[in-house]
């Protein structure tokens, strides 16, 4: 009886042992919520002194994780293997998850720092009355380039990039609507443009930009373009700025024929597991010397008026990144085009990069 019992109590130990054990790896990995706050942003997308000062406001223990791309965090999400509380999700990619119910409405009582936002950049087509989403950065897709390894070529027009001097010369980012609508732009055609005619026009000019691609590369566009390994790249302007800052012979440029206007924006998720703290954290990134600390750390431009005016001139006075309303005008958000024309989209996409190979 007794080696019965001495075997009851150790089944029982080893038990309460593995509870404990998964509920340290489900906090590790942000699934529980409680005292804990899990962020997905973007990587390099967040001055890591701020997190570290809103541990110490609220006492609310932070893990951040990381996407490369809104198809790879929309996957994750809709798995729902992790809970996440706060996402940093583009504006197309907003509109997708409103639609799959997969984000909970903001309490906007709770975001009083919500004021600091420009009127421009709220209640965009992507979230009518911004009910899901606060704007956390905005930028431009346009030409970064070397003056000294492109001897004089003007970049004001899309066009300038099939110029035969630049053969093998030129990074791509590996972003279908990117490629896809700067071809689109280049033909004066929309960002957003489902006509398959225009469409096939523009797969035609951008197989004729074959011999001049380079590469079609992710992050790592950043490195190369800042060590000379091409002239010229097609970019996030956040990330130009972050070249030029490695790189001061470099220079970047929205053409004239238009572009992509976009904007990364936090959000809720509707499994969340912290939806107090969700708020505050975001309230937090709202006020004005944090949004000035995080935009001068990250590099990308703030919607937000107040910081604006706490960045240094030279940051805040650069028309390569708050242009000017003459040149924003021109510019387009990426509408949510619908399943179906988006693998259509990457489809094209595909295509280009086959021949490219």
């Amino acid at each position: 009886m007794k080696q019965l019992v001495n075997t009851f109590l150790a089944i029982l130990i080893v038990a309460f042992g593995l509870m404990f054990l998964a509920s340290r790896l489900n906090s590790a990995q942000g699934y529980s919520g409680g005292n804990t706050l899990t962020i997905y942003n973007w990587g390099d997308y967040v001055d890591p002194d701020l997190l570290k000062q809103f541990q110490e406001e609220t006492g609310i223990t932070v893990i951040y994780q990381t996407f490369d791309s809104n198809e790879a965090m929309l996957t994750k999400v809709e798995q729902g293997g992790t809970i996440f509380d706060v996402v940093v999700p583009s504006d197309y990619a907003i509109a997708k998850m409103r639609e799959e119910n997969l984000l909970l409405p903001l309490d906007h009582s709770k975001l009083p720092n919500l004021a600091n936002i420009d009127a421009k950049f709220m209640d965009l087509s992507f979230d009518p009355g911004n009910k899901y989403s606060v704007p956390y950065f905005w930028g431009t897709v346009g030409i970064i380039f070397n003056p000294e390894m492109t001897k004089g070529i003007d970049f004001s027009s899309w066009d300038s990039l099939w110029d035969k001097r630049l053969k093998n010369n030129i990074f791509l980012v590996d972003g279908a609507r990117e490629v896809m609508g700067m071809a689109l732009n280049s033909l004066h055609y929309s960002v957003n443009d489902t006509n398959e005619a225009h469409l096939q026009e523009a797969l035609a000019k951008l197989n004729k930009l074959s011999p001049n691609v380079k590469a079609i590369v992710g992050d790592e566009v950043k490195m190369l373009l800042a060590n000379e390994e091409a002239a010229v790249g097609i970019v996030w302007s956040g990330d130009a700025s972050e070249i030029m800052d490695d790189n001061d012979k470099l220079d970047y440029i929205v053409p004239e024929e238009g572009s992509n206007k976009w904007f990364d924006n936090m959000v809720i998720p509707r499994t969340a597991g912290n939806v107090e703290g969700a708020h505050k954290f975001i309230n937090f990134m709202l006020r004005p010397e944090v949004a000035a600390q995080n935009a001068e750390y990250v590099g990308y431009s703030t919607p937000n008026v107040p910081a604006l005016k706490l960045l240094p001139e030279d940051i805040s006075g650069d028309e390569r990144f708050y242009p000017p309303a003459g040149l924003t005008d021109r510019l387009e958000v990426y509408d949510n085009l619908g399943k179906r024309m988006l693998a259509h989209y990457n489809e094209l996409f595909l295509m280009f990069k086959m021949n490219k190979k």
